[in-house]
């Protein structure tokens, strides 16, 4: 068993796989109406459900920042296959790949915002990329529960892979030569995101169909790597949505 929590996250494992929360504890000093709407929840879901001090709750999740709400949950199997995914995707696929994001707020970030846009499936290397942990899960808000992430154990191998299924693979880096903007997000399409700091590795680079840049105006010269996904996803929807 491992913590979760949150109001988002611990919400949505119920609504998604109940039987795999062992219980729910909540602050027992809480009792507005956010709070009571989620014991409701949590009464209609028939998991066990006790109150605890916040100092107990701390403890219990390892983090203050839980919102007074801690649920004990099983991990959930993974049932994620990258061809069993896409098969099921009716439409132009659209993937993201991660290389080597390490910071779970980022991760979290962009679950969110990979579920807000669409995307069917995440995937990262499982070498140097961090995974669905309790931060991760309380930041995605509930993401991390619907968005499919697999990671992978050769990353350079997986867009290849992709690419014979006729996905373009289109990466994010300083010497792109074309705009985002610019890029076709209508087609079957991978977006590769790098590390904080580093970009990707040269061998992802060099498998890219594709490099973009994300136009830069100011003073500053790159973008948080979850707010430029959110760039590039977006440009994605607003282009599908044509």
């Amino acid at each position: 068993m491992k913590p979760l929590y949150g109001f988002h996250a611990v919400g949505a494992r119920l609504r998604a796989a109940p039987g795999s929360v062992h219980a729910v504890y909540v602050d027992a000093s809480r009792r507005d109406a956010r709070m009571q709407q989620f014991l409701r929840k949590v009464e209609a879901s028939g998991v066990t459900l006790k109150t605890l001090s916040a100092e107990r709750l701390d403890a219990l999740a390892g983090t203050d920042r839980h919102q007074g709400v801690v649920a004990q949950v099983d991990d959930l199997p993974s049932k994620h296959d990258m061809h069993a995914v896409l098969d099921a995707v009716q439409g132009p696929p659209l993937v993201l790949a991660l290389d080597g994001v390490t910071d779970p707020h980022n991760l979290g970030a962009m679950l969110r915002t990979a579920d807000a846009a669409g995307v069917h499936l995440v995937i990262a290397p499982k070498d140097r990329a961090v995974g669905i942990n309790p931060t991760v899960a309380r930041v995605a808000s509930g993401a991390a529960e619907t968005v499919p992430y697999l990671m992978v154990t050769n990353l350079v191998r997986s867009l290849g892979e992709l690419q014979d299924r006729g996905l373009w693979v289109m990466g994010t880096d300083e010497t792109g030569t074309d705009e985002v903007f610019a890029a076709n997000w209508k087609q079957p399409a991978v977006l590769v995101m790098g590390a904080e700091g580093s970009g990707m590795r040269r061998l992802v680079r060099e498998t890219c169909d594709q490099l973009l840049q994300i136009p830069m105006l100011g003073a500053v010269e790159s973008l948080n790597v979850s707010v430029a996904a959110g760039v590039c996803l977006y440009e994605a929807v607003r282009q599908r949505r044509l």
